[in-house]
């Protein structure tokens, strides 16, 4: 009896050990933007890169196109297809061993149709290890330049391919469509059971509607569908940025602000920010940025009542597309490392809201904001996440 006993303490012991470690490991939501242009099958890009290996051309040629040009950046993993469930499953297997356990993709509609979604079905939905990783939809819905096209992006014409702008019959379309494909995944990100949806361009999103009223009257029906699928409702995500706070006509009382007031009357339920660049001057020393970046979070905090996930971007130099760029300079994963701790401090914080803190990126290889191991900095980065979040 005795030893009976002595065996179910050290299995009680051996099972508490066992829940803390998943404690652990689920404490922090790592979410990293994707930017699935880094595929092989899909016949839509090769309008833009038509060696068909999606961005990856840019990131190859770059020596090409502007020689003893300083950037020279090498993945490690090699020029690798996204939409390969196999290649995706390594890349799942990494990003949860280091700290991320969310992806956030890029998604796009344009002319009517989704464009550059086979890395998300073709790769990610089909990966044996799928069940690892959460995934929730960033909708990129600004216009399409010649930026990406490596033969005009120094063409300095902001000519529009497509447009990001949709009406409202489109829009229902665009919602229903991901609702159903989407949400109902059982790997979808939600918040108290909410599906996370993030929208870009809201000046976009209302011209497109034709107007506030308008945008709010949508957005309260994509709410009420949502709930009509049956869940509890949509957690409605903003990306927070000037560009998307500029509009005018909007009354603040005493303890708010137009800002404030806009972002509540489209019904917005929360924001992050996409990439440091979006408010704050990038050409500049790292460190400095990431103290810029935190006071931002607490600002955030402070003026708006949707709850504010803070965001940490690895760093920026878009110089592989068009041959400059402002820079951000000594982004070492040391430094990254320092700022994600900031943001962890920022979740630990808030403990009434989700523990999701947001990385640009996880492949932005063209703006140089990658977690991907590469030739400068080895697995740096990742190293950096899981020493804050895992360890």
């Amino acid at each position: 009896m005795k030893h009976i006993l002595l065996l179910l303490f050290l299995f009680g012991i051996l099972f508490s050990l066992e829940a803390q470690k998943k404690e652990v490991r689920q404490k922090y939501d790592v979410a990293a933007f994707l930017y699935p242009a880094y595929a092989s099958d899909d016949p839509r890009l090769r309008p833009f890169w038509p060696m068909g290996i999606g961005e990856w051309e840019t990131v190859m040629t770059m020596q090409n196109r502007y020689p003893n040009h300083y950037w020279n950046r090498k993945p490690l993993w090699g020029y690798i297809n996204e939409a390969d469930p196999t290649v995706m499953s390594m890349e799942i297997e990494a990003a949860t061993n280091h700290g991320v356990n969310v992806f956030i993709f890029d998604w796009y509609w344009y002319d009517g149709r989704p464009f550059m979604e086979t890395t998300l079905d073709n790769g990610f939905l089909k990966a044996d290890n799928v069940s690892k990783m959460k995934f929730y939809l960033m909708w990129a819905n600004h216009d399409v330049l010649n930026l990406w096209d490596t033969r005009l992006a120094r063409v300095n014409e902001n000519n529009v391919i497509w447009t990001g702008k949709v009406d409202r019959q489109e829009f229902e379309k665009i919602c229903k469509r991901n609702i159903e494909k989407y949400f109902k995944h059982p790997q979808y990100y939600k918040i108290d059971g909410k599906p996370v949806f993030m929208i870009y361009d809201i000046p976009q999103l209302i011209t497109g509607l034709g107007g506030i009223k308008e945008t709010t009257d949508a957005l309260n029906w994509f709410k009420e569908e949502t709930k009509r699928a049956g869940f509890p409702g949509l957690e409605l995500q903003i990306t927070m940025w000037g560009v998307n706070l500029n509009y005018s006509g909007f009354d603040a009382g005493k303890n708010t602000s137009p800002e404030n007031e806009f972002v509540k009357t489209l019904g917005f339920t929360s924001a992050t920010h996409y990439q440091f660049v979006y408010f704050t001057n990038v050409d500049d020393e790292y460190p400095n940025i990431a103290d810029r970046a935190e006071k931002e979070w607490y600002r955030i905090d402070s003026i708006f009542d949707c709850k504010y996930y803070p965001h940490v971007s690895v760093g920026w130099d878009n110089s592989p597309r068009t041959g400059h760029s402002a820079v951000m300079r000594n982004n070492t994963p040391e430094n990254f490392e320092k700022a994600l701790r900031k943001a962890r401090d920022f979740v630990d914080s808030h403990p009434r809201q989700a523990p999701l803190i947001t990385i640009n990126s996880w492949n932005e290889w063209t703006e140089t904001s990658y977690l991907m191991p590469c030739n400068v900095y080895g697995y740096g980065y990742l190293e950096a996440v899981k020493n804050v979040f895992m360890k």
